[in-house]
């Protein structure tokens, strides 16, 4: 079983560095400001045989009752709640703050073990004099530096012995992301973060009636009716001419990277506001990607019947090229159709897992091509001698012939199409790659 290690602390002490340092990624971003990281967001790392999880949250104001710093609170006191061990950082470089010493009182009533870590030690094997952080009652600190790596030793010796005394709970690193990648995408401020958090069952990311709220994208590993998920709930992207320079640019990449870890996108609309052209725009990108696309019409609670039909129609309009892609009107806030969402993940995550013989795909490569040939080209028919699967995610099957340079696109579409609807591949990306010249399998056959 892996042990649960929750990162405190309060705004820019270095709590995402010391993340991406234990799990030797770089799946938290990092600014040079205070309050970037809000939501809890989970990573897995693996010392001396040994799976961790480990949680990152945002800059720690136990005092704040009210708007986003107390929705950032309540999302650390559920790490705490769900840790074996508590790692609180605070900045050498700045010193003991009030803050500090507020967050030690809560950390001491959790009742949870708690490392005391004075980060930003820059030197390798400083020597400081720490009388003031003795002050937290926490025990000796643990002097690191999360940017250089100095100090790491010291910290994985100090978790193994606090582990050594009790169990721990969670999952192995294995185990916990063993099931599809489910990525949602979408505009800001279209109910992404309320939509995680209603097929979550609980408040695992801030939602606040802010745009942009969710600045990271956030990964979270669970269990439904006994199937295991990753849910990825990413930044919004807005449209490039309004992405300035710095941090947005850097959640712009850190969502294009959530969809090329995707299994299946849950693309997040405004039923209010209709699609929009960078709406279509992320869909692209998703498609380019060849990730399965489920389209969600959120905030569908309140709309007339006569606006209703409109937004289905313009969905069919300006999203033609993705007619073959699922479709659900829901209310994230009410949570009404939220749970049918899982019938189409379920079934867009095995089909796009799917293979095929070559023999069968070049028995309804015959039976299509009977049906309807390729055209003449200079007085020469175009032909289609072979077909193979060429990979999945998204499944991809490789035609070979004579010509096939010259193959119109109004052909291409009739493959598919036609692949498709034998293959029974519903609501998956099919990708078909055309190669010049002999048949590679020839010599073999075509084999079931």
């Amino acid at each position: 079983m892996a042990a649960i290690l929750a990162l405190v602390g309060r705004p820019n002490v270095g709590k995402s560095t010391l993340f991406n340092r234990l799990t030797r990624t770089r799946e938290a971003l990092v600014a040079d400001m205070p309050g970037f990281t809000r939501d809890r967001h989970y990573g897995t790392a693996r010392h001396q045989e040994r799976d961790y999880l480990v949680i990152d949250t945002g800059g720690f104001e136990p005092e704040e009752r009210e708007g986003l710093v107390a929705a950032m609170a309540l999302q650390t006191r559920q790490a705490i709640a769900e840790a074996d061990v508590l790692l609180f950082l605070v900045d050498a470089k700045e010193g003991l703050a009030g803050q500090d010493e507020e967050i030690a009182r809560e950390l001491r009533r959790s009742g949870k073990p708690v490392l005391l870590l004075v980060n930003k030690m820059d030197v390798r094997h400083a020597v400081a004099e720490l009388p003031e952080f003795h002050r937290l009652g926490l025990g000796t600190p643990i002097t690191l530096s999360a940017a250089h790596g100095h100090g790491m030793e010291q910290l994985w010796t100090a978790i193994s012995a606090l582990l050594a005394e009790a169990p721990t709970g969670a999952e192995t690193s294995s185990e916990l992301e063993d099931g599809p990648a489910i990525a949602v995408l979408g505009r800001p401020n279209v109910g992404k973060s309320t939509l995680v958090n209603a097929m979550l069952g609980e408040k695992r990311v801030i939602v606040f009636d802010q745009p942009g709220t969710t600045r990271d994208s956030i990964r979270i590993p669970y269990e439904r009716a006994g199937r295991r998920y990753v849910m990825i709930d990413t930044a919004g992207v807005r449209r490039r001419a309004r992405v300035g320079e710095g941090l947005e640019k850097l959640t712009v990449l850190k969502t294009l990277a959530a969809l090329r870890e995707a299994d299946v996108v849950l693309m997040v609309m405004d039923a209010h506001a209709g699609v929009s052209d960078q709406d279509a725009h992320l869909v692209g990108v998703a498609v380019e990607l060849g990730r399965p696309i489920v389209l969600v019409l959120n905030k569908w609670d309140g709309l007339e019947v006569r606006a209703r039909e409109r937004i289905k129609d313009e969905l069919e309009r300006r999203l033609a090229f993705l007619r073959y892609a699922p479709f659900h009107s829901i209310s994230a806030l009410h949570g009404s159709g939220v749970g049918e969402l899982y019938r189409s993940i379920d079934k867009l995550w095995q089909n796009s897992q799917r293979h095929f013989s070559t023999g069968e795909l070049n028995r309804l490569l015959e039976d299509i091509v009977s049906g309807h040939q390729p055209p003449l080209v200079a007085g020469r028919r175009i032909k289609l001698r072979y077909c193979h699967q060429g990979g999945t995610q998204p499944i991809t099957l490789v035609f070979h012939g004579n010509q096939l340079d010259r193959l119109p696109g109004a052909y291409k579409r009739y493959l598919e199409t036609a692949f498709r609807t034998a293959l029974k591949l519903d609501g998956v990306p099919l990708r078909l790659l055309f190669r010049q010249g002999e048949n590679p399998y020839a010599s073999r056959g075509a084999r079931a």
